[in-house]
């Protein structure tokens, strides 16, 4: 009898342990459980079992579904558990959903789950879209630009943006915005014939940055940019002017040079050939002695035809002597009047 018990004994032993571990399971699950039913969200007990058997955390799942029933916003749970398996933010995407819906954005879920998945911030994305934000630009310091009368102008814009939901995925961020609105600010004040044109006006950089659609192709819609301070720089156009002067100098004395060089060098060309001359005229009178020679030998110069000759010699030295005389005594003279003191 006791040996006929024994397996139905460890039967309902096994189903004991059984239907306990079952009931330790479902207490588990069964506090989710309540506060999704309690609040009108329709998921099964053994739905959040498979979830956690799928390593989807019930926990996020079921608080997400339960604000998104208590907004009016019933969402399908096998999409929170796509977007949780994929890697995204659950909770962030839920309330940005309600947010929007009750800004009356148009924002559906497969759109701010690929935000989500894209790394922005759909929340945040959401609030700027509701409420704008300013963005400094530069964040630090100030945009330096140059008018045409060479003054520097340094500027400071303040951007006022919203998010475009419909051109946050794939929309360029806000360091886009900064670089296209420091871009404009030059722009404009490098158009402008003089830095007083942008010290008396400075609204018109403002308008000149945002006539040209710089938030295109941008995650943002510009609403306005403000100029924070405008300040005067360096004279830059004097400093580049007086830079070139220098360099023109410097050109100018060193094309001076090279010609006092080739003058140098012409100069000593011309002794070298004068030299050259001289001693050509040396080798010619050399000739003449014998020229005279063979004159008197053939009988074309006679004794009073040379004696002549030598008269007209002395006679020329005679006279370069009296002349070389008179020019030192004029000399003389000229540099005692010259001489203070000397009447």
């Amino acid at each position: 009898m006791i040996a006929a018990t024994d397996p139905l004994t460890y039967f309902l032993w096994g189903l004991l342990a059984l239907l306990l571990i079952l009931v330790l399971v479902l207490l588990k699950f069964i506090n989710l459980w309540i506060q999704a039913y309690m609040s009108g969200t329709k998921i099964g007990l053994f739905q959040l079992v498979g979830m956690s058997l799928r390593k989807v955390n019930p926990t996020v799942i079921v608080r997400g579904a339960i604000s998104a029933t208590q907004a009016g916003l019933p969402l399908n749970v096998r999409d929170l558990e796509a977007h949780y398996l994929a890697g995204g933010n659950v909770i962030n995407v839920v309330r940005a959903l309600i947010a929007a819906d009750r800004a009356n954005l148009g924002l559906d879920f497969r759109q701010a789950a690929a935000i989500d998945l894209a790394g922005r911030d759909v929340l945040d994305a959401v609030q700027t879209s509701v409420t704008p934000k300013v963005i400094d630009c530069p964040p630090e310091g100030k945009v330096a630009a140059m008018a045409k009368n060479g003054i520097q102008v340094l500027a400071k814009a303040r951007v006022t943006v919203r998010t475009n939901i419909k051109r946050l995925v794939g929309g360029a961020t806000e360091e886009t915005i900064i670089a296209r609105v420091g871009e404009g600010i030059v722009s404009t004040i490098g158009s402008s014939d003089s830095h007083k044109d942008v010290l008396e006006n400075p609204d018109r950089i403002s308008k000149g940055v945002l006539s040209k659609g710089l938030d295109a192709g941008t995650a943002f819609e510009i609403l306005s940019i403000d100029i924070a301070d405008v300040d005067i720089g360096d004279n830059i156009g004097a400093r580049l002017q007086a830079d070139q002067a220098e360099a023109d100098k410097r050109v100018a004395q060193a094309a001076a040079e090279s010609r006092r060089a080739m003058a140098v060098a012409a100069e000593q060309e011309n002794v070298a050939e004068i030299a050259a001359n001289r001693a050509k005229l040396v080798l010619a009178e050399a000739e003449v002695p014998q020229a005279m020679a063979d004159a008197f030998r053939s009988g074309h110069l006679g004794i009073m035809d040379y004696q002549r000759i030598k008269n007209l010699e002395s006679d020329t030295r005679m006279r370069s002597g009296i002349a070389a005389g008179e020019e030192a005594h004029l000399s003389t003279e000229s540099n005692k009047k010259k001489m203070p003191g000397q009447e």
